[in-house]
Formats: C-alpha cells, sequence, structure tokens
C-alpha cells in the first residue's frame, strides 16, 4: 500500500480522497492554488504545496506543477478527482512515466472512452446497446450527413466526440437546420475540445439519465454496484441524484449492470469507472463512460457500503476487488443534493464570503462539503460548495430525511441553491419518481421568480 498521495484537486472532492487516506493510514499532500489557501483541506493536510496563482491553467491544470510537487514530497501516486485533469490521458501518461502510480485507469483506456466515437465503438463490439445515430464522425460530404439524418430519423442531436459537461451539443429538428448545426457544433468542438470531430444520434424525446458505477482491479475482475438516477438536471448539468433508480424493474437493471461489467474485462479497464445511458421506453442506450469518480458516488456508497475512494486506491495500489458480485446487495435508498454557490432560480455564480454555515445531521445524513463559516468561495471555479447526502430504508424514508436535512440548513453570506431543492422535495412528480431530463427545465419555466 501506498505510504503518500498526492491529491490533484480542490473542494469537497480533495477533502473526500484525504479522508479516505487518513482512514488508511497514507499521508496526504495537497497541492492549492492562491486562491484556496484559506481551504478546510489545506489546513488538514499532512502537506500542502501552492502551485500557482487562481486561473486553474496557472494551477490545477498544470501539469509540470503537480508533477514538481510529487517528487519534492516524495509522493507515491497521485488521486486527480473529478473534474481539471482527471480524464486527461495526457497527464495519467506523464504521470506514470515520472515513476507515479496514477489513481485512475490507464491512458489508453481514458482515450478510447474520452472520444465519445471511439467509446461508443468499443461499446458496441462489447454487447452494450447504443443510441442509433452515425457509425463514427460524421464525414465532411454534406449529402453523407443528410442521408445519415434521414436514416436515423429526426429529431437527431449533433454531439462533439471530446466534449463533456453538457457542452458540445445540438438538437437539430429539421433538414433545413442540420448543416450549419453541424458545422457550428464542430467550430465550438475545435474550440473548446481540441477535436473539431462531431457525431450524430438520434435525439430522443423524454428520456431519463440513468448510470452504472463499475469497480474493476488489475486482475480481470470487474463487479457493478447498482444504478444512479441523474435525470433531475438543467442545461446537462446533474442536481440532484439517487439509487437505486425508482420505478425501473430490478431484471432489466441486473442485465445492463452485467453487461456493463463484462465490457471492462473485455477492454481492461481498471478502476472506479461510471457507463452513462439515456432510459426510455424500458430500452438502454449508451451515451458515455466517466473514467474517474462521479460527484455522485456517495449515493453508492451508502446503498452498498462500499468506499468507492478507498477501492480505487486499492486497486491502483494492486489489491484484487475484496468481494465477488455475489456479495454486493443493495440496502434502502439514497439521495444526493449538490449544493451551488449560486442564485436558486437565476443560477448565477454567488462567490463571497460565507458569515454563516451551518449544515444538518441526524441519522441517514451525511454532508460532504469543504466550506465553513467565515470561508470565502472564490470565483474561479465551478460553483459546487457541497453535497448532502442522505439515506433511508425506503424512499419515502429518504425523502422525509432530506425535507429534513434541508430545513435545517442555513447559509448567509452567499446566495446558494439550498431553496431550490426544498422546493423539488415536495413536488408532487418527483416524489412520484421517473421524471426526465427535461422535466427541472419545464419546472424551472413554470416557477419563474
Amino acid at each position: 500500500m501506498f505510504k503518500k498521495i498526492l491529491i490533484a484537486n480542490r473542494g469537497e472532492i480533495a477533502l473526500r480522497i484525504q479522508r479516505a487516506c487518513r482512514e488508511m493510514g497514507i499521508k496526504s499532500v495537497v497541492v492549492y492554488s492562491e486562491a484556496d489557501r484559506e481551504a478546510k483541506y489545506v489546513k488538514l493536510a499532512d502537506e500542502a504545496v501552492c502551485i500557482g496563482p487562481p486561473p486553474s491553467g496557472q494551477s490545477y491544470l498544470n501539469m509540470p506543477a503537480i508533477i514538481s510537487t510529487a517528487e519534492v514530497t516524495d509522493a507515491e501516486a497521485i488521486h486527480p478527482g473529478y473534474g481539471f485533469l482527471s480524464e486527461n490521458a495526457d497527464f495519467a501518461e506523464r504521470v506514470e512515466k515520472s515513476g507515479f502510480t496514477f489513481i485512475g485507469p490507464t491512458p489508453e483506456s481514458i482515450r478510447i472512452m474520452g472520444d465519445k466515437v471511439a467509446a461508443k465503438q468499443a461499446m458496441i463490439k462489447s454487447g452494450v446497446p447504443c443510441v442509433p445515430g452515425s457509425e463514427g464522425a460524421l464525414p465532411d460530404d454534406p449529402k453523407v450527413i443528410v442521408q445519415t439524418a434521414r436514416a436515423v430519423g429526426y429529431p437527431v442531436i449533433i454531439k462533439a466526440a471530446g466534449g463533456g459537461g453538457g457542452r458540445g451539443m445540438r438538437v437539430v429538428h429539421t433538414e433545413a437546420a442540420l448543416l450549419h448545426a453541424v458545422q457550428t457544433t464542430r467550430s465550438e468542438a475545435g474550440a473548446a475540445f481540441g477535436n473539431p470531430a462531431v457525431y450524430m444520434e438520434k435525439f430522443l424525446e423524454n428520456p431519463r439519465h440513468i448510470e452504472i458505477q463499475i469497480l474493476a482491479d488489475q486482475h480481470k475482475n470487474a463487479v457493478w454496484l447498482g444504478e444512479r438516477d441523474c435525470s433531475m438536471q438543467r442545461r446537462h448539468q446533474k442536481i440532484i441524484e439517487e439509487a437505486p433508480a425508482p420505478g425501473v424493474p430490478r431484471r432489466v437493471i441486473e442485465k445492463i449492470g452485467e453487461r456493463c461489467a463484462a465490457a471492462c474485462k473485455k477492454i481492461g479497464y481498471r478502476g472506479a469507472g461510471t457507463f452513462e445511458f439515456l432510459f426510455e421506453n424500458g430500452e438502454f442506450y449508451f451515451i458515455e463512460m466517466n473514467t474517474r469518480v462521479q460527484v455522485e458516488h456517495p449515493v453508492t456508497e451508502w446503498v452498498t457500503g462500499i468506499d468507492i475512494v478507498q477501492m480505487q486506491i486499492r486497486i491502483a495500489a494492486g489489491e484484487r476487488l475484496p468481494f465477488a458480485q455475489r456479495n454486493i446487495e443493495l440496502r434502502g435508498h439514497a439521495i444526493e443534493c449538490r449544493v451551488n454557490a449560486e442564485d436558486p432560480y437565476k443560477f448565477t455564480p454567488s462567490p463571497g464570503r460565507i458569515v454563516m454555515w451551518h449544515m444538518p445531521g441526524g441519522p441517514g445524513v451525511r454532508v460532504d462539503s469543504h466550506a465553513y463559516t467565515n470561508y470565502l468561495v472564490p470565483p474561479n471555479y465551478d460553483s459546487m460548495i457541497g453535497k448532502i447526502i442522505v439515506h433511508g430504508d425506503t424512499r419515502e424514508q429518504a425523502l422525509a430525511r432530506m425535507r429534513t436535512a434541508l430545513s435545517e440548513c442555513v447559509v448567509e453570506g452567499i446566495q446558494t441553491n439550498i431553496p431550490l431543492h426544498r422546493e423539488l422535495m415536495v413536488d408532487a412528480k418527483f416524489i412520484e419518481g421517473g421524471t426526465s431530463i427535461h422535466y427541472l427545465e419545464g419546472w424551472l419555466g413554470r416557477h419563474k421568480r
């Protein structure tokens, strides 16, 4: 087992990894930007090294600075968390070539799954169902593009092969708008991701977003840890996640979960990963794979009793999975609300100093956050400042616990989206379960402030 791990991230995930290290008796090194000097995980780290000014390009995305820090602190492995460099194959490669262990998949796996076209082709070969669409990147020939769209059937969605985080996609309803949409998405993809390739898929009108969590070791063992429903989202950004997905028959979930685990064995995947699907009319359609730990991993941890971050570390150290698929049981129901520093209805960021921070507690309540009273939320990064996660024996109990937890929250000095969560937890359709990925956008339209 590693004696010292460098955490190449910030915010709540840096604290989460640090806690996993501490529990395992591993020392942690935290890198931070000047904007994060006062962060909780910086104060709690065994060692903390400032690697640059606030802009992430000069700090959290600065590969030489991160690797140099690992060298001077005698770290043995680097955990990238999520976001930033977590799915950057070049970074994973540089970490390994510099003599450190990258706590994540191989650079080859990251490259394949990071390119949405290559990922889709790999999944088709592995027997994982995919959304009908183009067989690879769209060519330059406008006639072929038009023919492909006719074969798939409108509406279609044009997506950037190297995209992610809800960016680089455009829905097209008519043939007249098709070629302009392809060209615009190509330009945006080239500028945002350095890869102008785009592909086409059938645009599903009212799907849910359901994902399968997997763990795979370096000894050809792979398991799936149930599913998560992440359909409550705005502009492709998740806001509420839960496990298990309400209203989906277990046999349907089990069939797709087994295929995901089999696909991991086939492509030689290692570490934690998430297969993301659209689910409509009883059918699953693969959209992408995230080759890292997800923001919403706590809901799976709670229903399975498995510490996913510790498992990432153990797998990277060469250990075998300590359980087989038959040992994994789902218990109860978990819900997570992401707490963002933003206007709850306009979604404009609200950085600044928190003058009062009181988070809930009690049975079945977990709060993952690096924030505290007098903490200054910097304007330079993503607006998420924490997550409230609850667990209950049933979904009804979990909903009741989340309502209680949200009612106890007090945050002053900045705005947060907690008022929005309070309203959604008493929304009849959400309580019923099974809302589509478009539900929240419609809800916001009806509840304009």
